[in-house]
């Protein structure tokens, strides 16, 4: 987020510059260090919690959690935690990569292409992180 150019980085070095102003601790706050904090949840306990424990006829959690990141990607790039975290539930829960990019693509058509490239580049830093793992 340190392109200049860039109006979300912008948006967020202000924001980051403010909070520094309200609470000096606050100059280092980091969402993606926040995410740390979450653990995932196991698919047993997101089928449980949100899948066919809900509703024993209805969706099972991976399908949940694509249409949840659908939903997600037409907010657009305020929400990052939260599209990172739900990329990471999803693959626990079963979805491929290729899903999880496709549930994303899909929205381009509905969302504009500058919230689905958004969002895909937030999925990819999981991605990239879970590609890391299996190594």
């Amino acid at each position: 987020m340190s392109d200049a150019n860039n109006p979300f980085a912008m948006m967020m070095a202000q924001a980051q510059e403010m909070a520094k102003a309200f609470n000096p601790a606050m100059g280092g706050f980091s969402t993606q260090a926040m995410e740390k904090l979450w653990p995932t949840m196991t698919k047993d306990m997101m089928e449980m919690s949100f899948g066919k424990g809900a509703s024993k006829e209805g969706l099972d959690a991976k399908t949940r959690l694509l249409l949840t990141l659908a939903g997600l990607t037409m907010q657009g790039a305020q929400n990052e935690t939260q599209l990172r975290m739900t990329v990471r539930h999803a693959l626990v829960a079963g979805a491929t990569k290729e899903e999880v990019t496709e549930a994303i693509a899909q929205m381009s058509m509905f969302a504009g292409l500058p919230a689905m490239t958004r969002a895909m580049e937030f999925a990819n830093e999981v991605l990239t992180e879970s590609k890391e793992d299996e190594t």
